[in-house]
């Protein structure tokens, strides 16, 4: 069944069927195309083109087939040409002659971005709510180490002592930032075409607003051309799911990196790692390594829509088909990869003596002397070449921080103030950054708050600067 053809006097190749059709990938938007079209019945009804027992007719045929659809061998043997077409096909089997008035007054171009908008927004707030429960889980891990001390490093190279908690909560801040994308990329998905036609509007009397508010759309399109040629809100949506890879993606090259025989300061959970076909010792990340791997799946989704419309004219075009693997291969990746995420965080042991010797035993230290030197009047330049000297002398004598005394200390610059030594010791350090942001332990305590407080705004739909 095709919903066009008289113009024609022949039909399409065996060819153009094969590489036109895209029943075996758009299937996944049924429950869609049937919520979109028992609107559309509803308001054909209003409109006086179908009667009341009509609409019901409708409707009743399109309950029955949103329920045969629950069956995984529903589109076994179907040649249909999309799923409009398989719907419509299943529609005239269930209601008869009446269903040839369902496309009264629409496009397929406004259906299609209707299915595909209504395909997202549901695929939006499983991700929120996903992103939601994965931070949950990275502030009850903050919690589970409140006092922990770790190396933070810049070039891969132990930089300064922060906690454990403050490390977490750069990754709750990233994640946040995601939550807030996706929320945006769903307010500009939740608007609804119906009504655009192929492009010019409509030309029966439809109520769109009713419509809308049917669908729980919160706006309808302002413009028929822009709503036919238009997929920049499915953009949003690949470009908020790329992010959401990006940050999955840096964690879990942390992670790799500190679960490792190198690092050793952290373990995963046995359910989320594996072992060697060949090596009987080995427990490998498999999970983050997926993870890991599985951005450059989503952000391909986005390169490959974003090339697909960079050089189309107005208004539909066909190549504009090549939306919807993308997303759903985005959609995908992106919810199995925060499920993941949120099991591998809950799985995570920290071996808090490793990662506070490997501050112990580096020169993490170094900015807070050279920033007592400045607080004592030493000025900053001259502070940092000192602390610089004294680490290179350590370097030479093979001394640790901690084996420097107060003495000694004093003796090597007479800038240096026995009190000073206190500063050897990471935690002592971290007393000094107190500010908001800062890895203190006050400061920290007080992020953690506020960060359970802003996760119980995204619980709640929102989110709390």
């Amino acid at each position: 069944m095709k919903l066009w053809g008289g113009r024609f006097e022949s039909g399409s190749s065996e060819a153009f069927e094969r590489f036109s059709g895209s029943l075996r990938f758009d299937r996944k938007l049924v429950s869609a195309d049937i919520e979109g079209s028992r609107a559309f019945a509803r308001a054909l009804a209003r409109a006086g083109i179908v009667t009341e027992a009509e609409c019901r007719q409708l409707l009743a045929a399109f309950d029955e087939i949103a329920r045969e659809a629950e069956s995984p061998d529903y589109f076994q043997g179907a040649e249909d040409e999309d799923i409009h077409t398989f719907v419509i096909r299943k529609l005239g089997e269930k209601a008869g002659a009446v269903s040839a008035k369902i496309h009264t007054g629409r496009s397929r171009n406004e259906q299609v971005s209707s299915d595909i908008r209504l395909y997202l927004r549901s695929a939006a707030d499983t991700i929120l709510q996903q992103i939601a429960d994965f931070c949950e889980a990275l502030l009850a891990l903050a919690r589970k180490y409140p006092d922990a001390v770790i190396p933070g490093y810049t070039h891969l190279r132990r930089a300064q002592a922060v906690l454990w908690p403050h490390y977490l909560l750069a990754y709750f801040e990233m994640f946040e930032r995601d939550y807030e994308r996706m929320q945006q990329a769903r307010g500009r998905i939740n608007v609804m075409p119906l009504g655009a036609g192929a492009l010019a509007g409509s030309g029966f009397g439809f109520d769109r607003q009713a419509i809308a508010r049917e669908l729980n759309f919160a706006a309808i399109t302002r413009n028929s051309m822009d709503a036919s040629g238009d997929r920049d809100f499915a953009l949003d949506f690949l470009y908020a799911s790329s992010v959401i890879l990006l940050h999955l993606s840096r964690l879990a090259e942390d992670w790799i990196l500190y679960s490792s025989e190198e690092f050793r300061w952290m373990a995963l959970g046995d359910g989320v790692t594996s072992g060697s076909s060949l090596m009987p010792q080995k427990k490998n990340p498999d999970s983050l390594e997926l993870m890991r791997g599985k951005s450059g799946r989503v952000f391909g989704a986005l390169t490959s829509l974003f090339v697909t419309m960079k050089g189309l004219p107005m208004t539909y075009n066909r190549d504009m088909q090549e939306d919807k693997e993308p997303l759903f291969e985005a959609f995908e990746q992106t919810s199995g990869s925060l499920a993941m995420a949120k099991v591998v965080a809950e799985s995570v042991t920290l071996d808090r003596a490793r990662p506070a010797e490997a501050a112990e035993e580096s020169w993490v230290v170094a900015t807070d002397l050279a920033e007592e030197l400045a607080r004592s009047g030493v000025p900053f330049h001259r502070a940092h070449q000192l602390v610089g000297q004294l680490v290179l002398e350590s370097f030479k004598a093979n001394k640790r921080p901690g084996d420097w005394t107060p003495e000694t200390l004093a003796a090597f610059a007479p800038e240096f103030k026995p009190g000073m030594a206190r500063l050897l010791h990471p935690a002592e350090g971290m007393r000094t950054r107190e500010l908001p942001g800062g890895t203190g332990p006050a400061a920290v305590a007080a992020a953690l708050e506020q960060a359970e407080q802003r996760l119980a705004a995204m619980r709640s739909g929102g989110t709390q600067a």
